[in-house]
C-alpha cells in the first residue's frame, strides 16, 4: 500500500511541476505575444503618419511654386535613359524595333 501512496504522491510533484513549467511557458509566449502586438500598432501608426506627410509633400499646390522658383519644368525624351525612352515609345505606339543607344546626353 505505501508503494501505490508514494507513486501517487511522485506523479502528483511530476504533474505540478510540469502544470507550473506550461504556465510559466504560457505566460512567457503572452507577453511576447502582447509586446509583438504593440509593435504592430506602433509600426500601423507610423505607416498612416508617412502617409499623410506624403500626401501633404505632394501635394501639386505646394509643388508647383518651388519647381518655379528652382526654374524647373517637365523632363525631355533627351533626358531620360534609352530603356526609359523606349518604353515610353512602346506606350505611344511608335516602337520601331531597335532602341538607339545615346540620345544625345
Amino acid at each position: 500500500m505505501r508503494i501505490i501512496i508514494l507513486g501517487a504522491l511522485l506523479a502528483t510533484i511530476a504533474s505540478a511541476f510540469v502544470l507550473y513549467s506550461s504556465n510559466y511557458d504560457t505566460r512567457l509566449l503572452e507577453e511576447q505575444v502582447a509586446k509583438q502586438e504593440r509593435a504592430i500598432e506602433r509600426a500601423r501608426s507610423d505607416i498612416a503618419v508617412l502617409k499623410a506627410e506624403r500626401a501633404h509633400l505632394g501635394r501639386p499646390a505646394r509643388i508647383e511654386p518651388l519647381a518655379r522658383a528652382l526654374g524647373l519644368g517637365p523632363a525631355s525624351e533627351r533626358q531620360l535613359a534609352p530603356s526609359v525612352a523606349a518604353a515610353l515609345d512602346r506606350a505611344s505606339g511608335s516602337d520601331t524595333g531597335s532602341v538607339p543607344q545615346n540620345r544625345g546626353r
